[in-house]
């Protein structure tokens, strides 16, 4: 199973800049799929684990893939990731967050940064381009691998 044109992207960024510029790099590169923020590590943990307060309906969208910035006030992207990869399937869901596929899109080139996500189990670690264009060819890259290229296992398989 590919992530499809349904799946729902949730985008843990703060910075309102950073932010605004990948919706707009979707919308060029032609990635149309339903996107949900969340501005920092405790509102996407929130979220992800189905907290109270997370979100207007009782459990929210489960996201086909999550693109994570690493310098989140609060709880960091580091943490996030590490929750969220070292989480075990409960009985509520049809697929345990450790399997959704997660993209560290940050500034940090780090090399330090780059193995700690990748020990934490991040699937691909991008550093922002510094110019539109950039971040326009990086989203239609983004988009070729985890929207066409790439099989993910079916939801209903995971039990």
């Amino acid at each position: 199973m590919n992530i499809n044109d349904n799946s729902l992207i949730l985008i843990v960024e703060d910075n309102d800049v950073d932010y605004e510029t990948t919706i707009r790099a979707f919308k060029k590169s032609g990635l149309s799929n339903p996107v949900h923020r969340c501005v920092d590590g405790d509102e996407a943990l929130d979220y992800l684990f189905g907290r109270s307060g997370a979100s207007k309906r009782s459990s929210p969208l489960r996201p086909g893939l999550v693109l994570l910035d690493l310098n989140l006030p609060g709880t960091d992207g580091f943490q996030v990731l590490k929750e969220m990869k070292g989480e075990d399937m409960d009985a509520r869901q049809a697929v345990p967050l450790k399997e959704i596929p997660v993209v560290v899109l940050t500034t940090s080139s780090d090399e330090r940064d780059i193995h700690r996500c990748y020990r934490a189990g991040a699937n691909s670690y991008i550093q922002k381009p510094v110019n539109f264009d950039g971040f326009v060819k990086a989203m239609e890259r983004l988009k070729d691998y985890w929207f066409d290229v790439v099989m993910l296992p079916k939801a209903d398989m995971a039990r």
